[in-house]
């Protein structure tokens, strides 16, 4: 497959938004988010999500002509209108201004109300970090996870990032859903064709499944059962109930819908680590648990040594900014077609 430069496939993805009729500052912010994402190795949330992305923004589920609305109802808060704008744009926006509460008082916080699907956390995270900054991000997605007890789609998949800084660059990122796996390895293996593990999902009956177009039609399944449904409620309530966004099963599927308005919510809290502890000695300590987790592999094993949340990612990153991003040429073509107003 052809591999191009960070530079070109930017230019790309914020050609394929502003074709769009995408403000022009707000699709080169979703291009770096997606294109930070794709070279993180997260594909299933990077450029692959363009397409898509651009149907809502055609079709009226995204508003092109958004410039979100941003507040300081505190020193260190930050209340964020999107707009109705891409996720991607809105929310390096809303990190940006928790970063700018934070340079002054310490920490800083960030609610988004009025947003659409933002992709991955991990770039985000990634932004954060690299301006010396520790973070806990989460945001709201549409339903798909039962609550204990429940046999209905009532919470969304709500990812947990968390970030802390090293000023060598090998940050700690942690980016994780609340299911087993993410929907979108699912609906990779439908679209493939391919089984899924029973511990995934289940179909329509509530019942475990390894039929991927099955459990397109039912349930994942939360980490830790009840547990992993309740963090995934409250996480929801912190993004959504507290921004004012909608909330829980009020979430539409944009993947069903493009032209259905979304209302996402996110929470973006951030801490200026200097202010505790000087960059070098937080770096020595992040080394130190580096080599604490390293040194716990089981003796005699060479793969899959243990290793901090963001390691893979960061690593993935540092080859693709070396040689370049891998793209598949279905994919390319489709995102020139974009560019073009195809």
């Amino acid at each position: 497959m052809p591999r191009l430069p960070e530079g070109d496939i930017r230019a790309l993805v914020s050609g394929a938004f502003r074709a769009a009729k995408m403000q022009a500052d707000m699709a080169d912010d979703a291009a770096e988010m997606l294109v930070l994402a794709e070279m993180m190795g997260i594909r299933t949330h990077g450029l692959a999500r363009v397409p898509a992305y651009v149907a809502r923004l055609r079709d009226g589920g995204a508003n092109p002509n958004a410039v979100p609305i941003i507040h300081a109802p505190a020193p260190a808060l930050r209340h964020v209108d999107g707009q109705n704008g891409l996720g991607a744009a809105v929310a390096i926006r809303a990190t940006r201004a928790a970063i700018e509460a934070a340079r002054d008082v310490g920490m800083g916080a960030a609610f988004c109300r009025a947003s659409t699907h933002l992709g991955a956390l991990a770039p985000q995270l990634l932004c954060a970090a690299d301006a010396g900054f520790a973070a806990i991000f989460t945001t709201n997605t549409s339903p798909m996870i039962a609550p204990q007890g429940g046999n209905r789609a009532i919470i969304g998949n709500t990812p947990l990032g968390i970030a802390l800084p090293d000023p060598s660059g090998q940050h700690v990122i942690l980016d994780i859903a609340m299911s087993v796996a993410a929907r979108s390895k699912v609906r990779q293996a439908a679209a493939n064709g391919t089984p899924i593990p029973d511990t995934w999902a289940t179909d329509a009956d509530g019942i475990p499944t390894t039929d991927a177009a099955a459990a397109m039609k039912g349930l994942m399944q939360a980490i830790g059962g009840g547990k992993g449904a309740n963090l995934a409620l409250c996480l929801d309530l912190l993004a959504g109930g507290l921004s004012g966004a909608a909330m829980l099963s009020e979430v539409p599927n944009a993947n069903l819908d493009t032209s259905a308005t979304a209302n996402v919510g996110h929470m973006f809290i951030v801490i200026d680590a200097a202010k505790l502890i000087p960059p070098d000695t937080l770096g020595t300590r992040i080394n130190d648990a580096r080599t604490l987790v390293r040194n716990s592999a089981v003796p005699g094993t060479e793969t899959n040594t243990p290793r901090l949340p963001g390691a893979r990612a960061l690593a993935s990153l540092a080859s693709a900014r070396k040689e370049g991003i891998e793209i598949a040429p279905d994919l390319l073509d489709s995102l020139t077609a974009l560019a073009e107003g195809a």
